[in-house]
């Protein structure tokens, strides 16, 4: 089953457990989120489309994190006259894991458990043990 949600001006299409970075939501990493602003659902044998929103239909997810994004560079320049000016813009994001759907008499959830680690913490695991730390084994040569 999936439902199309509109949220923070934009729409996405959503599954149950998939992970959706949406704009800025309030609350804090573990909380349950509710999307209202269900504009379709659908499966296999058929779809609900909404005039504008299917009645009755909600989407939960969980908050996983917010955070900035990446880094967009804004860079101006009038050719000849030595005008030059680099700005940078990072934007506030939040992840959620969407957990369930629900309307239209049916019913899907994800029945994973929502891993809360944030992206900061999973790049800090992946480069391995910190250089020069305590306990650290250094290469063998």
């Amino acid at each position: 089953m999936y439902a199309v949600i509109k949220t923070g001006g934009k729409q996405y299409r959503v599954s149950p457990g998939d992970l959706l970075v949406v704009e800025k939501l309030d609350g804090e990493p573990g909380a349950q989120v509710a999307f209202d602003t269900v504009l379709m659902l659908g499966d296999e044998a058929e779809v609900s489309v909404g005039a504008p929103t299917v009645e009755g239909a909600s989407v939960s997810a969980t908050l996983v994190e917010t955070r900035k994004g990446d880094k967009v560079k804004i860079f101006k320049k009038i050719r000849r006259q030595g005008y030059r000016r680099t700005r940078g813009h990072r934007q506030v994001e939040t992840v959620v894991r969407v957990t369930a759907i629900s309307g239209a008499g049916k019913t899907a959830s994800w029945d994973g458990a929502v891993d809360l680690t944030p992206r900061s913490e999973l790049r800090a695991r992946s480069r391995g043990p910190a250089r020069g730390a305590k306990g650290a084994e250094a290469p063998a040569a």
